[in-house]
């Protein structure tokens, strides 16, 4: 599958884990600058979709529409973690816009995090389809769809119009043409697409870069998305992960998905960077991308230093003592 090692994990000094996978950085034409792995294997994006997921709302300035705020127009592109001022803001966008929680394809669930999960059931309340992490998404399209006149109610099937808009959204941005984008069904419901690496890390490129985008309409909705990103960070997961961590810098557009895969853009740098774990793990995440950052030679010491601080590279246990390290060990191939 063109994977390489990516972290090993050590406990008292013994190999206890390794996890594989591959990174890919390019620059603004699509070339591979650097790899670790193979730059074409194909990747589902996941919730890394969800930035060019929310560009045919954006298009139609659906937060003008329907006069909601910067948070809440930053919900559109988050796995929201099911913190007290996400579950507020999703509640005060469904009241503008007139949608009804009932119509949420996303299926009932409790908060991500685990102290927002137990604060909920403490309460006794039951499991929401508002506290699913994908729920703002969500609300994006059913915006539009009702502004468009589409039917609400089937906003999550292949055929429906808002579907076929994010397709040719994403197949601007990837440089892949829409009827060779490989689909499925993602974890929330809704279509999700498969990519290689290559082209993920090219479309977070002009994520970061919006010049790169050639349609006019797409362009300013990419930006606006990715401002949105940047200036609300704690909307877009919450005060302890890795994503609100990394768009904290303005420089970066940035956003993970389920099973391990990630995808960033750097605006000075003008470069793209995907990447996938095989294990599907997220731990790993800041490791590998504190490291990528480090052999690029990224001047931000603070953001690489924040990434290490949500997750160390010494391994503590439960009780707090330490006990061992991870170590990312890839090198550019190639």
């Amino acid at each position: 599958m063109g994977f390489t090692k990516l972290v090993e994990e050590f406990r008292g000094g013994v190999l206890e884990n390794v996890h594989y996978g591959a990174v890919c950085v390019v620059d603004e034409q699509g070339r591979v600058l650097y790899r670790a792995g193979d730059p074409e294997h194909l990747t589902f994006l996941r919730s890394a979709a969800k930035p060019f997921q929310a560009i045919p709302a954006m298009k139609r300035r659906i937060d003008q529409v329907y006069g909601l705020t910067g948070p809440e127009t930053a919900m559109f592109a988050a796995s929201h973690r099911g913190e007290a001022y996400h579950i507020e803001a999703l509640e005060s966008m469904f009241r503008k816009m007139g949608l009804s929680e009932d119509d949420l394809h996303c299926c009932a669930s409790y908060p991500l995090n685990e102290d927002a999960k137990a604060e909920r059931i403490r309460n006794r309340e039951p499991k929401r389809r508002l506290f699913h992490n994908c729920s703002g998404k969500h609300a994006g399209l059913m915006g539009l769809s009702k502004h468009m006149g589409w039917d609400v109610k089937t906003y999550y099937e292949p055929e429906h119009p808002v579907q076929q808009e994010i397709v040719e959204a994403l197949a601007r941005l990837s440089e892949v043409p829409k009827e060779s984008i490989a689909s499925g069904i993602d974890g929330c419901g809704l279509p999700i697409f498969a990519l290689p690496l290559r082209n993920i890390a090219l479309s977070y490129l002009k994520l970061a870069c919006p010049d790169r985008i050639e349609d006019a309409d797409t362009r300013e909705a990419a930006a606006e998305i990715a401002k949105r990103m940047n200036d609300h960070p704690d909307m877009i997961a919450d005060r302890q992960f890795v994503c609100s961590a990394l768009l904290k810098d303005d420089n970066l557009a940035a956003k993970g998905g389920a099973k391990g895969v990630y995808g960033i853009g750097l605006r000075k740098e003008r470069i793209g960077i995907a990447l996938k774990v095989s294990d599907g793990s997220e731990l790993v995440w800041p490791c590998i991308i504190a490291s990528i950052l480090e052999l690029l030679g990224y001047g931000n010491r603070e953001t690489i230093d924040r990434l290490y601080a949500l997750v160390p590279n010494e391994i503590r246990n439960d009780g707090g003592t330490p006990v061992g390290e991870r170590r990312a060990v890839f090198q550019w191939e190639g």
